[in-house]
């Protein structure tokens, strides 16, 4: 978190830049964007990302107030990942760039490039 607020004095493209640029930071967005998922629900749609991986960059999305993780009183434990209402913020940005690259691929299969 302290890295994105170093980057705040500097410029707001830098704060979006350190909180996106993740390899699976986008991924994981775009899932919980759709609703509020579990860890083992998660791991099978972002096949083949490690487990441990899955789990730091969910606990480094939650740090920076982008995610909510849930834990029901249950046994097992049940625990639900969602957006926060900061992380709701990003969903239209998430949809525009999945439009953008609909329109990306199209143009790249007419164009045979």
């Amino acid at each position: 978190m302290a890295k994105a607020m170093e980057a705040a004095e500097r410029c707001p493209m830098e704060v979006c830049l350190n909180i996106l640029t993740g390899k699976w930071t986008l991924k994981l967005l775009w899932q919980i964007s759709q609703g509020p998922v579990r860890f083992n629900e998660l791991r099978r749609q972002l096949a083949p990302v490690a487990t441990k991986t899955l789990a730091r960059q969910l606990q480094t999305l939650e740090e920076q107030k982008m995610i909510t993780r849930t834990v029901y009183p249950e046994t097992p434990p049940k625990v639900e990942y969602a957006l926060s209402d900061l992380g709701t913020t990003i969903r239209p940005v998430l949809k525009e760039l999945c439009l953008w690259g609909r329109r990306y691929q199209e143009t790249i299969s007419k164009t045979g490039a």
